[in-house]
């Protein structure tokens, strides 16, 4: 029995783990640099909750619209490219779905929107939180669109950027992201939304070139967007978003 028990320890201790990934020195570095918040605010619930409290309920008739995100979203000044429109931004550099999952409520469904734009996934296929396989991925967005869809937030599903390597800090960034993995994403977030009424926004299509990857002069760093990048979301964002609230 003993002997049976050792072999079994081995056999356990010599299996790679499934979910298993290597990551760059510089995803390394900054996963280190986070354990304090990711161990004592794992969601980053303390990022909004001033803004929040502070934050009227809508006016009646109001379309309130939540931008949902990471560092794409967070970098994004919402009300120079939709002024006047009662857009939110409750993106936060970094996350992941699961920890938007953890601060839906708090960012979302108390704000009482009547849309929700979320832009996640690339820092999920990187591995910012701890390596995730797509179908973990995808569930986390099933969460959010039951979530919504209990409260009556219609969900506007954004697809995955693309990535480049044309430039050495863009380089980095770009290894921990596949593009073969954001197109099986993409294409299942399409699929998803189609099947279950959620409005795919495709930002994808216009931003990539014809290598497949970011255009050049759209990112300085080959993942997140620069003014003229935004430039070109922006319309494509209000369309989709229009097209949630007629539904």
């Amino acid at each position: 029995m003993r002997i049976k028990l050792v072999l079994l320890a081995t056999l356990v201790l010599a299996t790679p783990f499934v979910n298993a990934q290597s990551i760059s020195p510089g995803l390394e570095r900054w996963r280190a640099s986070r354990t304090s918040i990711y161990m004592n605010d794992f969601g980053e619930l303390s990022r909004y909750q001033a803004a929040n409290a502070a934050l009227a309920a809508p006016a009646p008739g109001e379309n309130r619209v939540v931008f949902l995100g990471d560092s794409i979203t967070d970098g994004w000044p919402i009300a120079q490219y939709f002024p006047g429109k009662p857009y939110v931004n409750r993106g936060i550099d970094g996350q992941t779905t699961p920890q938007m999952l953890v601060r839906f409520r708090e960012d979302v469904v108390n704000l009482q929107p009547k849309a929700v734009v979320i832009l996640a996934g690339t820092n999920d296929i990187a591995g910012n939180t701890g390596p995730m396989t797509l179908e973990q991925i995808e569930a986390n967005y099933a969460s959010f669109a039951d979530l919504a869809a209990a409260h009556h937030i219609r969900v506007v599903f954004s697809s995955v950027l693309p990535v480049n390597n044309y430039t050495a800090e863009a380089k980095e960034l770009f290894a921990d992201r596949p593009p073969a993995k954001i197109l099986a994403l993409n294409r299942w977030l399409k699929d998803y939304s189609a099947a279950h009424g959620c409005i795919y926004l495709d930002y994808f299509s216009a931003l990539v070139d014809d290598k497949g990857f970011l255009k050049k002069d759209l990112a300085n760093d080959g993942l997140h967007p620069n003014a003229a990048g935004y430039k070109i979301m922006a319309p494509l964002a209000e369309a989709a978003i229009s097209k949630a609230l007629a539904k």
